[in-house]
C-alpha cells in the first residue's frame, strides 16, 4: 500500500520484473539507464571533462539534460543506452570525477525481453 498498489498481485509482478530487470543487467544485455550527476559547476576543467566523457561514449549517451540548480550546481541528467558492463563503466568515470558532489545509475530494462 505505501507504495501505491492496489493489491498483492500488483507488488508480486513488480517484484518479479525488478529481479528479471537485475538479471539482464548482470547478464550484461542491452540495457537501458539514467546517470545522475549533481555537481560544483566552479570546479575547474568539470564540465570539459563530462563532456568529453559522454563524446567518447557517443554509441550509448542517448539524451543529456543539464540544470542550474543554484549559483554552484548544477544537476545533469544522461540517458543512456548499451550493453550493461559498459553503461556501468561509464557511470563510473562520470560519478568518479572530482567535483561531483552525488552520481547514480538508475538501470531499466530496454523491454525486450519481457
Amino acid at each position: 500500500r505505501e507504495r501505491g498498489r492496489s493489491n498483492r498481485s500488483e507488488a508480486i509482478r513488480d517484484a518479479m520484473r525488478r529481479e528479471l530487470v537485475s538479471r539482464e543487467w548482470e547478464a550484461g544485455a542491452d540495457v537501458a539507464g539514467v546517470i545522475t550527476l549533481l555537481y560544483d559547476h566552479h570546479r575547474p576543467g568539470l564540465s570539459d571533462r563530462l563532456t568529453e566523457i559522454q563524446h567518447d561514449a557517443l554509441d550509448a549517451v542517448v539524451s543529456t539534460t543539464h540544470v542550474h540548480v543554484d549559483a554552484h550546481n548544477c544537476l545533469e541528467v544522461i540517458i543512456v543506452r548499451g550493453e550493461a558492463r559498459e553503461i556501468e563503466q561509464l557511470s563510473h568515470r562520470l560519478i568518479g570525477l572530482k567535483g561531483v558532489k552525488h552520481g547514480d545509475l538508475t538501470g531499466t530494462s530496454t523491454g525486450e525481453t519481457f
